[in-house]
């Protein structure tokens, strides 16, 4: 059976992405996309939450995040999601869901007009991280 693991999301940059250097030298940038949802209750009332997405970017697509996005930025993005293990400060075992971005578009928006230019940039980002 063939299977499918992808990603997309349009939204905002919550803040600066951190770009860093993994021991090999291989560029990674870590960032937070929110993404809004509004909906009515069934007493007609409006309702608002917001979620928020930890993306990794690797290598070149990495550098440019780093370099063009900044915190309010909007990004259509697609990826890939994974979840991995990791040691904290103290040694315990902790998990984490995020999204490898494959691809990143920066998004203009125009209040109460949606998306309003798309495919500003796209970088592809598909060589596997390290």
């Amino acid at each position: 059976m063939r299977s499918v693991n992808k990603v997309i999301i349009v939204g905002h940059l919550a803040a600066d992405p951190e770009v860093k250097q993994t021991v090999q030298g291989v560029t990674v940038a870590d960032f937070s996309v929110a993404t809004n949802r509004d909906w009515k209750t069934t007493e007609g009332e409006s309702r608002h939450a917001t979620d928020y997405h930890k993306v990794v970017a690797w290598r070149k697509l990495g550098e440019i995040c780093g370099t063009y996005l900044k915190k309010g930025a909007g990004v259509y993005m697609e990826g890939r999601l994974v979840n991995r293990k990791y040691k904290d400060k103290q040694g315990l075992d902790r998990y984490i869901t995020e999204i490898v971005a494959d691809m990143v578009n920066f998004v203009s928006f125009k209040k109460n007009a949606g998306v309003d230019e798309m495919n500003l940039v796209e970088v592809d980002g598909s060589v596997e991280e390290a």
